[in-house]
């Protein structure tokens, strides 16, 4: 020992026992084998060891030498360094180094050993892990603190750290390196930006993915350290975010990524950062203020995040963004929304707002992503999305764009299967969710093929999944259909309608192409293929492909005897799919993976498979209509009355009989419905009895037995059933029987003698029956039938009003209410109407006398005796009843040709009639018959009068009506290109000169000069010439304007030596030159061909007569505002419904609409635009747009229950008779021109005024507003006589005009009308009513009055028509009902469906609608009774 002390005083080095002096003399392995015995030593030595200390003093200085430090062995760089760390250990506090240099040195040194850590496979690894445990242990790094380089030596420490930490490490090796770290940055007096960059680089996505052991190495340094490291932190992002000094750092690109990994982290470590961020958000730059948005959309959308609460500013100017102008700004926030819906909940009342502006974002690609995001929070759970979020998707089934439609209805497939069939959120949800199966079914009324095609898949997908077992499909369809509201059920008729159509298309086809060839088949194939071609997307490209089909048809047997079996009645689900599945298999080819001609294919066999239906089935469907009768069924648990249940489900196969009437073919079918129509509900029986009529034509050669059992319930039914049962029992025996005459004749007898005028009540069902039996069997009962029309109807029923009818001021009552007489006056009526429809030939002159009697009921108001006796309601149901009944003779050939033009005139008035409901039957009759192309054409020139209906919705339906018929017409003369011999019936813009014709003659126009008339005439002209006007198809426009030229040059075949007449005549044609000059470009081309007048109304032009003069008062020409036409505009805005293509059919301001409409007009769901742009369409079918078919339930809920008295906007207010009138007179229009606005209705007359209300010059303005007060017309009083001195108290026919307001409210109504479009009320407050307005009983009569008229037109004394109503009548039953174009599809009956019946099946069926529209009043009428009383209180 003394001698090793005299070693250490000397310098010398002095070696532990047994160790003998190292250097570069000896060997490696000696000098491994003697390192290892020193760090032995020193392992083993502690701090308390002064003497061993002094003793290796030396050594330790030794071992510190270049030599150790930089010796190329890594095993005796690793044993020195363990030395070195236990020195470091031993000597702690002071290290035996002084030296700056060498410290730095030793560290570096000790660092890049640490380097070994790496391999944990090695066989040091255990001596790196000691001497990583000892630095950190000792906190030996701390000793740099006071040297220069110190940043440099940390840095590389850190560097090696992360660069060696890997998955093979343990939690000991972590956690020491992080003890070592973390003891630099909280001992150390500051952390450079070197270092930092050091840690958080591994934080940088890159890095992350590349090393997730140093990632979380950061991350736990971080965490340990976030208090000492945070302001250091917040320097770095503030150089970098607020002054913009990217050269600081090399990760300021990575700036906000790090920012969120921070937070993840350590939401403290940003405290002072997160404000920057909210100025960052305003930032001028579009790509940083992006970067923000998506940094705070992962901020505030993570799981566990608060950031939303605890930062509430940013969390505003964050949502603030959702509304930027840069458009991926806006796609990043709304992407978010999602996550935020997901992960907070409670969130989803601040993004609700937001998100409604951004569903009507003008950018498709946001609002597809709108409904992306809140369909996927739906999908996770339905509780994490509101009704509002749920009501944009709904919106959005309407987008103009197809992929928004799409992604829209496909969510809501979704979310219905999902919460409603597989009842995954209970009953609650089903419940929240259950309109989404009425809104995908109403998509079906768009005329757009990709929506059908869609709802078609939805339907067989998600609403009854087709791959469900039989049983299980038909209850889910069961209970489905009993719940649909009444507008998605005829869409589902619909849909079933067209998909069989389209099967009897393919049918057609395969017989085509299985005869021989020839000229004739060619043709006959092409025309198919055509209309095949419609039904499918994308018809241009769709028709080669059916080309192609119909050529693989005729060569290839196998695939036409598959589709032969597809199109089969017979074929059953089953078949149906291996079908499809070997169609799709042959003309597939593994070599072309992407096949449009098989897509085509597959499009075309998923709309004619039967995948639903089948008898088997129809079986499943009949035992559960049996299980809801005999009460063992489920309806209670699925939310449906009994009741309702069997009623919904006879109608269902009732429907299903029309499309597959083959699957009703068994015995247990029959026999079921043989016990429903044995049953007391009406509605039950009524439908059992249809579906035999559809289904049993066979039933007497395939089941006796059942034949024997329902031929006295049928007879039964037609004598003593109610009137309904009767009719069907009627058809059904007609349709089933081969004896058919015998029993006609035993029933036509007892009932043809049993018939009593004196009991009405034991009327209406005879009448009904023999009715029927006229018009199926005219010939069997030809005398007796004669004879009962002529005895007993007119003369013992019609002639006399045995009865006195209720007084009463309403002008309809429900059904229930109207007198058995009056009952069986119209049955009397519809029963002549069926006799000569069923007979088809004047040659009795029957045809006149029943004319001649309709038209009388027509000019005495109803009341044929005019005795006084009969009630109002009584007067408007004959009137009614008469109106429809010519509307039907009008539709037969033999007896359209012996309507006299006054008869013609007459008919037309009742679309004026006073009582709504009239006027609303009337339309729809009217609609229906020209729909079928059954009217002639000049009953389309009736809707014109529709121009000045005092009620918004009539003339809204009036224009759907216009626009679907001149697009049935026009759709038809491009199929049918060859039949030019019938152009003068079917082209649309020979409407023209019946409509002028129609106005010449209308009551209403008595001054040939009077501006007050004139306007009115302009009115209903431009109601029709807008829709006609708003494409220029093969220069229409100058075809219309020769047409009327050449009128000019002829007269009035009515009248034509009538010098007056001609002269209204050449005026109405002036007034229709000048709509045409001012708002077309392209009216002085040359007409592409000479157009032909109808000669019944017009002379043939005189060559010597040349008339060029101007018949129009000067003071017209302010009226006539030039500017082009509005398109018919069908899409309008993002949430209008659509046109045929799917596009934009506006003709101007596409790329303007396609922007604004979205944020402005659409985010107001009560704003003028919107509504106009749903109602104003020009290619919209009233049955395909969802808007229209549902005004029913929308406008009820818009507008029923605000009503005010009656202001349009942009009408005639004829403000100064009014003032005088007494306030109790009666308000209510004859003929329906009631003045009044009914503003939740679109008025789609005015249309052409509201493009003009861009610019100053308003035509509103110069029309209306300030036009002077209105002259008397059609039987008011002038303006200074009392209405009880110049009205007669028995005029004749006219139309009564609804109250006017004052003039000094008519301005500030006009202006509330404007500002608030829901505001509606049905009763007329008596404001200052308009007295009658009763047109003449004939053109003698108008020549006669006129001579009385003076300066102000008083009334005529003898008027065609009804007497002026007493001065006490109210005023509240004008505006009745609020259901316009929903009206002529909600009353269709699905008889419709089966378009192959014989047309006196269609005559029925009309019938059969027209006694369902008369009890569809009633509960209108209650509800808006009370909507008024509550209104006036």
């Amino acid at each position: 020992m003394a001698h090793s002390k005299s070693r250490a005083t000397d310098g010398r080095v002095t070696y532990p026992p047994g160790v003998k002096e190292i250097s570069d003399k000896i060997s490696k392995e000696e000098m491994v084998r003697r390192l290892k015995m020193v760090v032995k030593t020193f392992m083993d030595m502690d701090q308390d060891s002064e003497e061993e200390k002094e003793l290796y003093l030396n050594l330790a200085l030794h071992l510190a030498s270049d030599f150790f430090l930089k010796h190329p062995d890594k095993d005796v760089r690793l044993l020195v360094a363990c030395c070195l760390a236990d020195i470091f250990r031993i000597y702690a506090p002071e290290a035996p180094y002084t030296s700056p240099d060498k410290l730095k040195d030793i560290f570096m040194f000790i660092t890049r050993q640490l380097k070994g850590l790496e391999d944990t496979k090695s066989a040091q690894f255990n001596r790196y892990f000691y001497l990583l445990e000892n630095i950190a242990w000792v906190k030996s790094y701390n000793i740099c603190f006071e040297l220069e380089d110190s940043n440099e030596i940390f840095t590389q420490l850190y560097r090696t750290l992360f660069q060696v930490i890997n998955n093979g490490h343990n939690q000991k090796v972590h956690m020491h390196m992080v003890d070592l770290m973390s003891s630099i940055v909280c001992e150390g007096d500051t952390v450079s930006q070197e270092l930092l960059d050091t840690v958080l680089v591994n934080l940088v996505p890159a890095h992350k993915n590349l090393n997730k052991q140093a990632y979380d190495l950061a991350k736990a340094l971080l965490k340990r350290t976030a208090q000492a490291i945070e302001p250091y932190i917040t320097n770095f992002f503030n150089q970098v975010l607020m002054l913009g000094k990217t050269s600081v750092s090399d990760l300021s690109e990575h700036v906000f990524d790090l920012i969120l990994e921070l937070y993840n982290i350590d939401s403290h470590l940003l405290l002072s950062v997160l404000p920057q961020l909210e100025f960052k958000l305003k930032s001028n730059d579009n790509d940083e203020r992006l970067q923000v948005v998506k940094l705070l959309a992962k901020m505030f959308g993570a799981k566990d995040s608060e950031l939303a609460a605890q930062n509430k500013p940013l969390w505003q100017c964050y949502l603030g963004r959702f509304n930027d102008i840069h458009v991926p700004v806006r796609l990043e926030c709304v992407k978010f929304a999602s996550h935020c819906l997901m992960n907070h909940p409670d969130l989803a009342k601040d993004l609700t707002e937001y998100l409604k502006v951004r569903s009507h974002d003008p950018e498709e690609a946001i609002r597809h992503d709108v409904i992306v995001s809140i369909v996927t929070a739906a999908k996770k759970d339905l509780a994490l999305v509101n009704d509002h979020l749920l009501n944009f998707v709904r919106e959005r089934t309407l987008d103009k764009r197809w992929r928004v439609r799409k992604e829209a209805m496909m969510g809501l497939a979704q979310i219905y299967k999902k919460y409603s069939l597989q009842v995954e959120g209970g009953k609650e949800a089903s419940k929240q969710i259950s309109w989404i199966k009425d809104k995908l079914l109403h998509i079906y009324y768009q005329n757009s093929i990709d929506d059908r095609l869609l709802v078609e898949r939805i339907f067989a997908q998600y609403m009854v999944p087709h791959n469900l077992e039989t049983t299980e499909r038909m209850k889910c369809l069961y209970y489905l259909y009993a719940t649909l509201d009444p507008n998605a059920v005829k869409a589902l008729n619909e849909m079933w309608k067209c998909q069989n159509m389209l099967r009897l298309h393919v049918k057609d086809l395969l017989d085509l192409v299985s005869k021989p060839k020839s000229e004739a088949s060619s043709k006959a194939v092409f025309s198919k293929v055509m209309v095949i071609t419609r039904n499918l997307p994308d018809p241009g490209k769709a028709q080669d492909f059916v080309r192609k089909l119909a050529q693989v048809l005729e060569e290839d047997e196998r695939i036409r005897n598959q589709l032969e079996t597809l199109v089969s009645p017979a074929c059953s689900c089953k078949q149906a799919e291996g079908c499809v599945r070997e169609i799709t298999k042959k003309l597939g080819s593994p070599k072309q993976p992407s096949n449009p001609f098989l897509e085509m294919v597959k499009f075309l066999l998923e709309r004619i498979a039967p995948v639903h239906i089948d008898t088997e089935s129809i079986s499943a469907l009949i035992k559960q209509v049996n299980k809801s009768i005999d009460g063992t069924a489920d309806d209670e648990d699925e939310g449906v009355p009994t009741e309702q249940a069997i009623r919904a489900g006879l109608e269902l196969l009732k429907v299903l009989s029309f499309t597959h009437p083959v699957s009703f073919h068994s015995a247990e079918t029959f026999e079921s419905l043989l016990g429903c129509m044995k049953m007391d509900d009406e509605k039950v029986a009524e439908a059992a009895l249809q579906i035999f009529k559809n289904t049993g034509n066979k039933m007497e050669e395939s089941f006796p037995h059942i034949k024997s059992v329902l031929l006295p319930v049928l007879q039964h039914k037609a004598k003593k059933g109610p009137p309904r049962q009767a009719k069907y029992a009627i058809h059904c025996i007609h349709a089933m029987f081969s004896n058919r005459d015998t029993q006609f004749a035993q029933i036509f007898e007892p009932l043809h003698k049993g018939l009593d005028p004196a009991d009405p009540d034991q009327l209406i069902t005879p009448l009904t029956t023999l009715g029927h039996l006229a018009m199926l069997a005219p010939e069997q009962f030809a005398g007796p039938l004669k004879s009962l029309v002529a005895n007993f109807i007119v003369k013992d029923l019609l002639m006399n009003d045995r009865f006195p009818g209720k007084k009463t001021t309403k002008l309809w009552v429900p059904d229930d209410e109207v007198s058995p007489e009056t009952l069986a006056k119209i049955q009397g009526i519809k029963l002549m109407v069926r006799w000569l429809l069923g007979v088809k030939n004047n040659l009795s002159k029957s045809g006149n006398s029943t004319l001649r009697m309709l038209t009388a009921i027509l000019s005495s108001d109803g009341d044929l005796t005019e005795q006084g006796k009969m009630g109002k309601p009584d007067m408007s149901r004959l009137r009614l009843a008469a109106g429809c009944a010519l509307l039907k003779l009008a539709q037969e050939p033999c007896y359209h040709e012996i309507i006299t033009l006054e008869q013609y005139q007459l008919c037309a008035l009742v679309i004026n009639d006073e009582c709504y409901q009239v006027r609303q039957a009337f339309a729809q009759k009217l609609h229906k018959g020209l729909c079928r192309l059954r009217l002639p054409l000049e009953y389309l020139a009736i809707f014109a009068l529709c121009a000045k209906d005092p009620m918004k919705e009539r003339r809204a339906h009036a224009r759907q009506c216009l626009v679907k018929n001149i697009n049935i017409r026009r759709e038809y003369l491009k199929q049918h290109a060859s039949i030019s011999e019938k152009l003068l019936s079917l082209l649309p813009e020979y409407v023209v000169p019946y409509a002028i014709h129609l106005l010449v003659h209308d009551p209403d126009y008595v001054k040939v000069q009077d501006i007050e008339q004139l306007k009115d005439i302009k009115e209903s002209l431009w109601f029709i010439l807008e829709i006609l006007m708003a494409k220029n198809e093969n220069n229409s426009h100058a075809f219309i304007r020769k047409m009327v030229e050449n009128i000019k040059q002829t007269k009035d075949a009515q009248a034509p030596n009538d010098p007056k007449i001609n002269e209204k005549l050449y005026t109405v044609c002036d007034v229709a030159m000048n709509i045409v000059i001012s708002k077309s470009t392209t009216y002085s081309l040359e007409s592409p061909k000479d157009p032909v007048l109808p000669t019944r109304f017009f002379t043939q032009p005189d060559k010597n007569f040349n008339n060029t003069k101007n018949y129009l008062p000067p003071e017209m020409k302010s009226f006539f505002t030039p500017g082009k036409p509005k398109a018919a505009n069908v899409l309008g805005a993002v949430n209008k419904p659509l046109s045929s293509a799917g596009k934009q059919l506006q003709t101007t301001k596409s790329s303007r609409m396609e922007t604004i409409s979205n944020a402005s007009s659409n985010s107001n769901p009560g704003s003028p635009g919107r509504n106009k742009g749903r109602l104003d369409s020009g290619d919209m079918d009233h049955s395909e747009n969802e808007d229209i078919i549902s005004l029913k339930k929308d406008k009820r809920d818009d507008s029923d229950m605000t009503r005010d008295s009656d202001k349009p906007r942009g009408r005639k207010r004829n403000a100064a008779s009014s003032q005088d009138d007494d306030s109790g007179q009666d308000a209510k229009p004859k003929r329906g021109r009631k003045k009044a606005a009914n503003t939740s209705a679109v008025d789609t007359s005015d249309q052409w005024t509201e493009e003009s209300r861009v610019g100053d010059v308003s035509m509103e303005t110069e029309d209306e507003q300030n036009s002077p007060p209105k002259k008397g017309r059609r039987g008011r009083p002038p303006k200074a006589a009392t209405p009880k001195e110049d009205t007669p108290s028995k005029g004749r026919r006219g139309r009564k005009k609804a109250a006017a307001p004052p003039p000094e409210e008519e301005e500030a109504d006009e202006e509330d009308e404007e500002e608030d479009q829901s505001s509606e009320i049905m009763e007329v407050k008596p404001k200052g009513g308009r007295q009658a307005r009763t047109p003449r009983r004939s053109q003698q009569r108008v020549e006669a009055s006129e001579a009385t008229d003076n300066s102000a037109e008083s009334t005529p004394q003898k008027r065609r028509g009804r007497p002026p109503k007493s001065a006490q009548q109210p005023a509240k039953k004008t505006a009745r009902g609020s259901r316009s174009s929903a009206g002529a599809k909600e009353n269709e009956s699905v008889d419709e469906m089966d378009t192959s019946q014989h047309s006196v099946e269609e005559e029925e069926e009309e019938e059969d609608e027209e006694e369902q529209n008369e009890s569809e009043y009633t509960a209108l009428k209650v509800r808006r009774k009370a909507v008024g009383r509550r209104d006036r209180r």
